[in-house]
């Protein structure tokens, strides 16, 4: 593992505008250029979190994932973040994750925020995704996936060179400022207990239901401590996580020796 280069955008999405985003969002990232490994977009980028976005969702084959793809190579770093995307007769919120090679992974959200109606309109993901950038295993969530434990459980398997699954986790967000207790408090508790770095990427401003978002962006580490932290404005910061910190932390603290072993379904 190499240190990491970690950019959070924490932007103002403009309300069901995906050309506006991708203009917005790419001088945002514009000076970026050469200067990190991961750029980490909000939850839904280009609409804002809105049931009604599923009646423009895009394919696969449409310009939000040629624009990502064309941003990772411009920037030299991957590039991710959530939109939604249409799939046959489903529509997923699904996190892209461009590489600056061309290569593109998905996650699909698994747990849908039933209080806002997203289960009677999405389809659910199933799959978990785990990928490695400059040696470092990073787990890709969305937004209220953060509220559930097990599924963000970080496993240690002794028989594969005694790794565990991830060294970071990543939640990209649209979080409401009426939760944002439980945004920062959830997103600490995922750092502590999984024995690794957490990266949260959340909006800011107010979206077209009238919902505000303080942001609250951050990288976090092991112990739980902000490394950075954005309040309330529009703003890109960049910071860079330590292996070597990481390592030696869980050398001193092997709380993974003592976890129960479990398997995700």
């Amino acid at each position: 593992m190499q240190d990491l280069r970690i950019s959070l955008v924490q932007g103002d999405t403009r309300w069901h505008d995906p050309a506006g985003n991708r203009e917005h969002y790419a001088a945002l990232l514009a000076p970026l250029a050469g200067a990190t490994d991961l750029v980490i977009l909000p939850e839904t980028f280009t609409s804002g979190f809105s049931n009604d976005a599923i009646f423009k969702a895009e394919g696969m084959d449409g310009p939000t994932v040629a624009w990502m793809r064309e941003q990772a190579r411009l920037l030299g770093a991957v590039v991710t973040g959530s939109v939604q995307l249409r799939v046959g007769e489903d529509v997923f919120n699904r996190l892209l994750w461009a590489t600056p090679d061309g290569g593109l992974l998905h996650y699909d959200k698994r747990h849908l925020f039933r209080y806002g109606g997203e289960h009677e309109r999405y389809a659910a993901g199933r799959e978990r995704l785990c990928v490695e950038l400059k040696g470092w295993r990073i787990n890709p969530q969305i937004c209220y996936d953060l509220r559930f434990p097990v599924f963000c459980r970080n496993r240690f398997d002794v028989e594969r060179a005694g790794q565990m699954d991830f060294d970071l986790q990543i939640f990209v967000a649209n979080w409401p400022s009426a939760r944002a207790y439980a945004w920062r408090t959830l997103a600490r508790a995922r750092a502590i207990e999984n024995l690794c770095y957490v990266a949260v990427v959340n909006r800011v401003g107010v979206d077209g239901n009238g919902l505000h978002y303080s942001g609250d962006s951050a990288v976090i580490d092991f112990l739980g401590q902000p490394q950075v932290e954005i309040r309330e404005r529009e703003q890109v910061v960049t910071t860079t996580v330590s292996a070597q910190a990481l390592a030696a932390h869980r050398e001193r603290f092997p709380a993974m020796l003592d976890a129960d072993a479990f398997t995700l379904g």
